[in-house]
């Protein structure tokens, strides 16, 4: 396997660990819990698994002797810088609690549990993996098991090859099939025990146990890096507006946090648009202002951040969208025997109300087409192909031609719209989420050999060094509630939102109008993985700010 000089030169890293991991530990018990909300509700569906405590690993005098067994590791949901590191710092503290302990991978996701599709990790295959971004070792699913059929199935799969444990990796939801699959196996008495590691580079399964979700550190330095560079550009030949979309659909951790390292000119936080009820035409109005404020000092160039779930959170578009896809469902026939899009629009805005009809009359044609035209196969809007960053681009360069048609706009715009998203899923992890994953991966090794379930590795005290990091567990269960999903309630993992009232948000709307009016970048420059502390091991924003 060919491999380039930083490929070679990290797999040689040795990830930090906290020094209760070097030697030996002892676990113990906390604070029983209870769910965030819904706890009866959320208590009678998890009757084996709720109200358990939290659990802390602490130095032990002597090792203990643990019995041998095999564990397999499935990767869920979407790639994360890091999750090689999980596997394999599971796998190297499964050897240290016993030699004979094997390690097993599930094919493509929690569909490879059902089909049985495994294959043994060995120590020649976690070697060519340690450091390393993506899934590719055994590869990820977004597939979600809710039949018991499919439990029952995962628990034959698993006792053909005897197989003790299961460590789900990933985000809200792949944690929320964990817990599930957890509490059934416990109904059944399978012997099975169940881990979940968090996972998400948008950053939203976060809480009191768990401080931030791996991936969430690399992607933001990935992303962050690209916008100081199209800054230098920008402030450079001062001739364009970047309209740069980020990853995040649920949430805008990542919008924030790389406005926080980056300091852009205008960064748009979806739960702030939503808290203010803004309209699509309030955020244009507030872009525009800025231009043209800018233009005045002669600065006609800028960057703006907008989180990808923008349009979801403006509470006309989130209705639009909703009433959207009960009219495409109805006029599914029709419109397939229209050609023309302009009669396609005119059908849709008859059968809309008439709030929703006045606000997508107003979108641009292009985009009004792209609403009606992508549908997933169940006739609904496809929010996540929606192109924010050009609606936005496009809305404004309206009202700059009707301002200057009006004499109120003398200066020059021009944009260019950017969508950083898969450029950062799969990196290669940065320090921090090599030392991190590893680090989870070592203590789902310890809670399995301790014979827990329904369990999250969690490691706490992350805006130290990693040395005095705190490893634990926590009850999978006490993160959720209950909420609609197709039209049924269902126990999920809460996500968690940007706090307005916490420090990062507070940071940004202190200084956003500096640094609107002054031309105050910051280029972080690209992953920094040999040097200094203070140039590669450093966490993000977000998590200094709220920890400290």
């Amino acid at each position: 396997m060919l491999k380039s000089p930083l490929q070679v030169a990290r797999g040689k890293y040795v990830p930090k660990m906290p020094k209760i991991l070097q030697g030996p530990v002892k676990l113990v018990e906390g604070d029983k819990t209870q769910s965030v909300a819904d706890k009866e509700d959320i208590k009678r569906l998890f009757n084996n698994t709720y109200g358990m405590p939290i659990l802390s690993l602490l130095p032990a005098s002597k090792e203990k002797s643990y019995p041998a067994i095999k564990v397999a590791v499935v990767l869920s949901g979407g790639q994360a810088p890091g999750g090689h590191n999980v596997i394999s710092g599971l796998y190297d503290g499964l050897k240290r609690c016993n030699l004979a302990n094997r390690l097993y991978g599930f094919l493509g996701g929690p569909l490879g549990m059902v089909d049985n599709q495994i294959v043994e990790l060995t120590e020649d295959m976690v070697y060519h993996y340690r450091n390393t971004g993506g899934f590719d070792i055994i590869g990820s699913g977004r597939i979600k098991l809710e039949e018991e059929s499919q439990y029952d199935k995962v628990i034959e799969n698993c006792k053909k090859i005897n197989i003790n444990a299961l460590v789900i990796i990933g985000g809200d939801d792949s944690n929320t099939n964990a817990a599930v699959l957890a509490e059934y196996f416990l109904k059944k008495k399978s012997g099975i025990q169940v881990i979940g590691v968090p996972k998400t580079i948008d950053g939203d399964l976060k809480n009191e146990v768990v401080e931030t979700p791996f991936g969430f550190d690399t992607a933001c330095k990935v992303y962050s890096g690209l916008i100081g560079n199209i800054q230098r550009d920008a402030n450079s030949s001062k001739k364009y507006f970047h309209f740069i979309r980020l990853m995040g659909r649920s949430a805008s951790h990542i919008a924030l946090e790389c406005a926080l390292q980056t300091q852009p000119n205008i960064a748009i936080i979806s739960e702030e648009v939503e808290q203010k009820n803004m309209s699509l035409d309030d955020v244009v109005k507030y872009i525009t202002d800025i231009i043209m404020r800018r233009s005045i000092q002669g600065n006609n160039f800028g960057t703006v951040i907008i989180p990808e779930g923008l349009v979801e959170f403006i509470p006309a578009m989130k209705k639009l969208i909703l009433e959207l896809n009960d009219v495409l469902a109805k006029v599914k026939d029709k419109i397939d025997l229209i050609e023309g899009n302009r009669e396609r629009r005119e059908l849709v805005a008859k059968e809309l109300s008439p709030e929703s009809a006045e606000v997508f009359d107003s979108l641009p044609y292009s985009f009004a087409n792209d609403l009606i035209i992508d549908r997933d196969p169940h006739g609904n809007v496809l929010v996540s192909k929606i192109e924010t960053e050009k609606l936005l681009l496009d809305m404004v360069t309206l009202r700059i031609k009707e301002k200057k048609k009006a004499g109120d706009f003398k200066g020059k715009f021009s944009a260019q719209p950017h969508f950083f998203g898969y450029e950062g899923r799969c990196a290669s992890p940065s320090n921090f989420d090599a030392d991190y994953c590893y680090t989870l991966g070592f203590t789902a090794s310890i809670l399995i050999s301790e014979g827990k379930t329904g369990y999250i590795a969690s490691v706490k005290n992350m805006i130290k060094p990693a040395e005095e990091w705190l490893p634990g567990g926590a009850p999978i269960t006490m993160m959720m509630n209950m909420e609609k999903r197709q039209g049924i309630m269902k126990p999920v993992i809460r996500k968690t939102l940007v706090d307005l009232k916490g420090k990062p948000f507070i940071e940004l709307k202190e200084m956003r109008e500096t640094w609107a009016m002054n031309t105050m970048y910051i280029y972080p420059g690209p992953i920094q993985y040999f040097g200094p502390p203070e140039v590669c091991d450093y966490s993000t924003q977000t998590l200094v700010l709220e920890k400290s």
